[in-house]
């Protein structure tokens, strides 16, 4: 078993920004691709963005592109979701989860193996 714990998420207002961090342990960090999701009240989970074993390659969803940045410390076993801009639409809980898929950009969450237990974030108006 692989355990994601995600920290940084809060209360912001609109143009603010936020960190948030996923820490793994339990499996070997750099067998799996990471990805952030989030999940707004009634409504179903969604991609944010994803980063390969290496960090060479990211991939992020088209509403949160040129805003959020992902970004991965292997020595650290962290994966970080640095979020710009923020806007009231992006108020979410925010999971961190693992995929075993290592070829190709993973935003499925049915391919994604190991989830965290998500952090709340808010953006006010």
């Amino acid at each position: 078993q692989m355990q994601l714990v995600e920290s940084g998420g809060g209360l912001v207002q609109t143009g603010d920004s936020l960190r948030l961090s996923c820490a793994a342990s339990g499996r070997t960090f750099t067998n799996y691709t990471m990805g952030w999701f989030r999940q707004a009240p009634g409504k179903e989970r969604e991609f944010v963005a994803t980063i390969n074993w290496n960090g060479g390659n990211t991939y992020y969803a088209d509403s949160v592109k040129g805003r959020f940045t992902i970004s991965r410390d292997n020595a650290k076993n962290t994966v970080h979701l640095q979020m710009y801009g923020l806007k009231p639409d992006d108020t979410a809980v925010y999971y961190c989860a693992a995929s075993r898929i290592r070829t190709i950009m993973v935003i499925t969450t049915s391919l994604y193996d190991y989830w965290g237990q998500g952090t709340q974030v808010t953006v006010s108006s």
